[in-house]
């Protein structure tokens, strides 16, 4: 098992030097957003094809683990291409530019990190795998987490679908969106990616107590940083800023946890 997980930290950190590359080549980084979903495939990729035995739970988590990965890759590779650099990396990255140390900087902040989160976050689809070769029956655990998981994919999906058609009309500048998911959570998507990959882990713990605790740290982190790191905390800043109403719809609008609004 610990050699196998090598293997695909070996990988990580390979796929992350090879962008960093590119990213220096193009002058942008922004691409990395598009990076994370495309990396956990690629880590549960790695993983199944290790196996000398796939047996159906482990083809079910590479499944769901590409399904999830691949649409969020795409969705935030189209949005780049779309809107070019994005503004948090020129601020983390200005000055590093200016000295001429644009390439070192770019690992060092940005696809370095992420390789070591990349491969922590994606531990459940890793480890899940890796135990679950034949025979590895599917039960009522990974039954409730492929349902979760299900329930994640279609919140983000229809959340971000939305949030695309609302931003492509012109008479929506400037407001806030406050219809469909929106109206009930101010981030579908990102309680989309948490059920997600808590439906993973949750498949995997079928494989015992042992997965479920070494694979734990995957979904908490990310659910962390969703909410209290990276995700919700610096986009909701942001949008206090921009959008005059953000007050009022944060007033009554759950962040998190879909939940009928409240009144008054």
């Amino acid at each position: 098992m610990l050699e196998m997980l090598a293997v695909n930290f070996a990988v990580d950190l390979a796929m992350m030097i090879l962008l960093c590359w590119v990213a220096v080549r193009i002058g942008d980084v922004s691409f990395i957003d598009a990076v994370w979903g495309f990396g956990m495939v690629v880590m549960a990729a790695s993983s199944w094809l290790q196996l000398g035995s796939q047996g159906t739970r482990a083809t079910l988590i590479l499944a769901m683990t590409a399904v999830w990965g691949l649409r969020l890759a795409l969705h935030l590779y189209t949005r780049w291409r779309a809107h070019g650099e994005d503004p948090r990396y020129a601020r983390m990255l200005g000055k590093a530019r200016e000295r001429g140390q644009y390439g070192s900087a770019a690992f060092k902040v940005v696809f370095g990190p992420q390789a070591v989160l990349l491969f922590i976050t994606s531990l459940p689809a890793q480890i899940g795998i890796l135990a679950a070769g034949e025979p590895a029956p599917m039960g009522r655990l990974a039954w409730a987490g492929f349902a979760l998981w299900l329930t994640g994919v279609v919140f983000e999906t229809v959340g971000d679908a939305q949030l695309t058609a609302f931003r492509k009309d012109p008479a929506s500048k400037g407001k806030v969106l406050d219809s469909g998911l929106w109206r009930y959570t101010r981030h579908p998507n990102y309680f989309g990616d948490a059920c997600a990959w808590w439906g993973i882990w949750l498949v995997a713990a079928q494989g015992g107590l042992w997965v479920a605790l070494a694979s734990l740290i995957g979904p908490l982190f990310l659910t962390f940083t969703l909410t209290k790191w990276s995700g919700k905390p610096l986009l909701e800043k942001g949008l206090a800023k921009t959008r005059p109403g953000y007050g009022d719809y944060v007033a009554r609008t759950s962040g998190f946890i879909p939940w009928p609004p409240r009144k008054g």
